[in-house]
């Protein structure tokens, strides 16, 4: 089976089982939505937002309901033992690891959707002035926090104290993804546009990107056959 074909058949299995079920879609964006919430209880106060807090918020929401999809997601796989079944198939490791990354991709996507008019009502942020730009910035920090994510989650799947483990190991390593995504953020609320500064912090952005995804495909068959 061709690598292209194997990673559609993974990506497509995992986006039917969600459908059907719901499950971790609706869990992430509950729990994303809560932290904002908490968030402007602290922060707005008298109907005025704190200034500047918009991109941190955005950026925190994200990772935590990243690191929760992560987590249910390989506890879904580990509980029908399909991930097993998955390593087992005649099919190319690293395209296994692209399907399993574009639903996590897509899932996050999702709760990002909601979550954007959320925070620019609560905290008064001009988020869709530059739409097309927070898109990019968004799916750009969103594939490299989930390409660490997903080889981080499939490595602990077995380990009994993965949902300790994960956030452990994830949160270093996806600090630089984070912190550019909150600055370009930033950027993109200013009154003036600074196109030069939101351009090196998107190429920042991908730089992590292909090294991360890389880094992935490199690692995820020894690392899944230990």
């Amino acid at each position: 089976m061709s690598f292209l074909r194997v990673s559609w058949l993974v990506f497509r299995k995992d986006l039917t089982v969600e459908v059907r079920s719901f499950e971790i879609l609706a869990t992430s964006i509950f729990f994303a939505v809560s932290a904002v919430l908490f968030f402007a209880v602290a922060f707005v106060q008298e109907g005025r937002a704190l200034d500047g807090a918009a991109p941190g918020i955005l950026w925190i929401a994200v990772a935590f309901a990243g690191t929760l999809a992560l987590g249910r997601t390989f506890e879904r796989e580990r509980q029908a033992e399909t991930l097993q079944a998955l390593l087992l198939a005649p099919a190319d490791r690293p395209a296994i690891y692209v399907g399993k990354l574009l639903g996590i991709v897509t899932l996050l996507v999702t709760t990002e959707v909601v979550l954007l008019p959320l925070i620019a009502y609560l905290f008064q942020a001009p988020l869709f002035a530059r739409a097309g730009w927070l898109a990019a910035v968004l799916l750009a920090g969103t594939v490299g926090y989930c390409a660490v994510g997903t080889l981080f989650a499939a490595m602990l799947v077995r380990v009994r104290s993965r949902d300790v483990l994960l956030p452990v190991l994830l949160y270093p390593i996806t600090i630089p993804v984070i912190i550019a995504g909150v600055r370009a953020t930033s950027v993109l609320l200013e009154p003036e546009l600074d196109v030069a500064m939101i351009r090196f912090w998107l190429s920042l952005m991908a730089a992590y990107d292909v090294v991360f995804i890389t880094l992935a495909l490199w690692s995820f068959e020894p690392l899944m056959t230990e």
